[in-house]
């Protein structure tokens, strides 16, 4: 696969995944004020870096991008959903999935938090992000 179908098949799942997370009661108010276009062009410099093609991104680190966001182990779940649905609806290959995957969760540890006391602001003027779920879903 050359670098522009690579970033045509890594933006096409981005876009599935903020379609749905921006319909979500839960997640679309984490991302609000955000433009959804903008995230996931920067998702898709991520990933297609990751994944071997050129290195374009120039956005924070998935820690000094989060550090305001309560995302608990129920939000990270609800977020991998959304995602396995974008790679069922893009038909993401199954090799790509996995290494997508593990790519997430190599960033896990630096997004989740114990508790919202473990938040921190990255600007005087950020407001932490601390949202129960409005459905009141739970892990599995």
């Amino acid at each position: 696969m050359d670098n522009e179908q690579l970033r045509t098949l890594i933006a096409s799942v981005n876009k599935a995944f903020y379609d749905r997370v921006y319909k979500d009661p839960w997640l679309k108010v984490v991302f609000q004020g955000r433009r959804q276009e903008h995230l996931e062009a920067q998702q898709t410099d991520f990933m297609v870096g990751a994944f071997g093609g050129p290195k374009t991104y120039a956005g924070r680190s998935p820690t000094d991008a989060h550090p305001h966001i309560f995302v608990d182990e129920s939000m990270w779940q609800l977020r991998e959903t959304f995602l396995r649905q974008a790679f069922a609806e893009t038909r993401l290959p199954e090799e790509m999935q996995t290494k997508w995957i593990r790519i997430d969760e190599a960033f896990k540890h630096a997004i989740i938090k114990r508790s919202v006391a473990d938040c921190t602001k990255r600007y005087v003027t950020d407001v932490i992000i601390a949202l129960p779920d409005p459905e009141m879903r739970k892990a599995s």
